[in-house]
């Protein structure tokens, strides 16, 4: 979900911030903590999230802050770098929690069950998780935290929405599945084979296979057995240089198939694809520039430079996550975790004028369209505007209204009595 800039012309609105950030300046700052790969082999993606998170920080505070019991609040972005791993990001976390900062951003699920602990052994020290990419299904299942919040479809909705489009893939027979070798990586094989079983059970899958993660530089081995296979479609979770070096590697090889992907519209995907990805790469996600509307239309020009800074698709989640945290902490008119979280369970975002969601209160999973695109040059029908100036862009296969990607959950959440 992405968040309108307002219609104030710049001058009032440079005006409005000034006077706002200097009455908000007078009290000391909300701190968020962002806990990313900084450095590494997905930098690129790092930084892509922390462009999009300060974003949604400047935003909040041209408004005047957060308001609180004694007055206006800035916010304050801390970047931690978590250096790819869950063992740097604990570090970072506990970091954080010694910082006494009471909001944590996270795009891996390795803080979850650390932060529940924590918050069971110094409440005063509290921490509210708020994930904007972490897509394990047991974060909002089996494994769902009161102190828990997430801002993405997870990857057996965003799975469901791909086999949905399969289900008009007719040429589509046999599947070759190739994922990352982590949680996400497996999460992803189980929810392929789970909702191809339900919607395409006639699709055979040629083979099951993982990779190592950031470290494969040449995926000419990888199409090899996929050719041998005879796949139709490569269904991958892949991102980041994984994706783009396998579908870079396909056109190498000369291996024409299409790729049903997790991200392929992300972290700088069309522009390093190019030719390779047209009308062969397919993804899911919960808004593209394309999705129509005229405030979609009106947004994305406006905004897509500045935050994307031209390597990175343009992501409403971190700082939409911002915006909706910032207004609980207005409901609530306090920056105490527990009476944020309290006050995000069960919110509704009207998305000014892109599309409501909501935190659904049962296990805090965000419930919102999808959008099945596939790529293309701009200038094609139905692909007006390309992703952050690369010349490539998406058209709608299929859009799904919240209540058809929304799935039951087995979430059975401990809320703390105070």
């Amino acid at each position: 979900m992405l968040i309108q800039l307002g219609k104030r012309c710049l001058r009032v609105a440079a005006c409005v911030a000034s006077i706002a950030s200097a009455h908000a300046a007078d009290l000391p700052p909300v701190k968020l903590a962002l806990i990313e790969g900084m450095s590494g082999p997905f930098a690129n993606a790092g930084a892509m999230v922390e462009r999009n998170v300060r974003f949604g920080v400047e935003r909040v505070n041209e408004k005047g802050g957060v308001k609180l019991a004694d007055g206006m609040h800035p916010l304050q972005l801390v970047v931690l770098d978590g250096k790819g791993s869950s063992e740097a990001s604990l570090v970072q976390l506990r970091a954080a929690i010694d910082e006494k900062i009471g909001f944590v951003m996270q795009g891996n699920s390795s803080g979850v069950a650390a932060i529940d602990k924590q918050n069971a052994r110094e409440p005063d020290k509290r921490v509210l998780f708020l994930n904007y990419s972490a897509d394990d299904p047991a974060l909002t299942n089996a494994s769902c935290s009161f102190w828990h919040f997430r801002f993405d479809a997870h990857a057996g909705m965003r799975m469901d929405a791909l086999a949905d489009a399969l289900q008009s893939d007719r040429a589509v027979k046999k599947v070759y599945l190739l994922n990352q070798d982590y949680s996400f990586g497996h999460d992803v094989s189980r929810e392929t084979q789970r909702a191809l079983k339900e919607k395409r059970p006639d699709i055979a899958i040629a083979s099951d296979e993982f990779h190592p993660i950031g470290r494969v530089k040449d995926f000419a081995p990888y199409i090899a057995k996929i050719r041998a296979s005879g796949a139709d479609a490569i269904i991958t979770g892949n991102w980041g240089n994984d994706l783009t070096l396998l579908v870079k590697a396909a056109r190498e090889q000369g291996l024409d198939t299409k790729f049903y992907t997790f991200y392929g519209n992300s972290l700088g995907a069309p522009a390093v694809l190019g030719d390779a990805g047209v009308k062969r790469v397919i993804a899911v996600a919960d808004w593209h520039s394309n999705a129509g509307g005229a405030a979609s239309d009106a947004y994305y020009p406006r905004v897509s430079g500045a935050v994307s800074g031209g390597i990175g698709r343009l992501s409403g989640r971190p700082h939409a996550a911002d915006d909706r945290n910032a207004r609980r902490r207005d409901d609530a008119r306090s920056a105490d975790p527990l009476a944020v979280a309290r006050a995000l369970e069960g919110m509704t975002f009207d998305g000014e004028k892109f599309h409501a969601m909501t935190l659904r209160a049962d296990d805090h999973q965000v419930i919102q369209p999808l959008y099945v695109m596939e790529m293309d040059r701009a200038g094609t029908p139905g692909v007006r505007l390309d992703n952050e100036g690369s010349g490539y862009g998406f058209r709608t296969l299929l859009a799904l209204s919240a209540d058809k990607t929304a799935q039951p959950t087995t979430c059975r959440m401990t809320r703390p009595a105070r």
